[in-house]
């Protein structure tokens, strides 16, 4: 039997910051045929959404060694403010939702408002919020990240 799922969800506090709203171990479950899911799991088919998916495996260096340019990341479409790119360079957002899966090693979450140290086989649902990635460590983190398209939050 497999171990327990982490999953992490964001949102926006009262505030209008990103932040962790929840942080919590799944328990296991089965499904028909015995096979074991994490509790919580949606084993229908989704909705169709508007404009599509996006899956992709990043490998994150080390903060060392990593540049950043948040003119780039609004040239591809991210939202960024000075404010936050003070506290992180890379901080930005998308109107998307994203299911962030550490595959390999490990990486901060940091929100506006707190932050998350992310392991192999944790999972972070992305809910369009303001975040940046941060790899303290000396070794590569490999990140397998599913963005789906979106309505954007109201409030940023």
């Amino acid at each position: 039997m497999p171990g327990k799922v982490r999953r992490i969800v964001t949102g926006v506090n009262a505030a209008g910051r990103s932040c962790i709203l929840s942080d919590a171990l799944l328990p296991t479950a089965t499904i028909p045929g015995g096979d074991p899911v994490p509790d919580g799991s949606i084993l229908r088919t989704p909705p169709a959404h508007r404009g599509g998916s996006v899956i992709r495996i990043t490998d994150i260096a080390p903060d060392s060694r990593r540049a950043y340019d948040p003119a780039e990341l609004r040239r591809r479409g991210c939202k960024t403010t000075p404010e936050r790119s003070a506290k992180h360079p890379g901080f930005h957002a998308t109107d998307t939702i994203d299911y962030a899966i550490c595959l390999e090693g490990e990486v901060w979450a940091v929100l506006d408002d707190g932050e998350t140290l992310m392991r192999a086989g944790d999972v972070l649902i992305q809910r369009g919020t303001y975040h940046a990635w941060s790899n303290r460590s000396d070794k590569i983190c490999r990140m397998l990240f599913v963005l789906i398209d979106a309505e954007p939050l109201s409030n940023h």
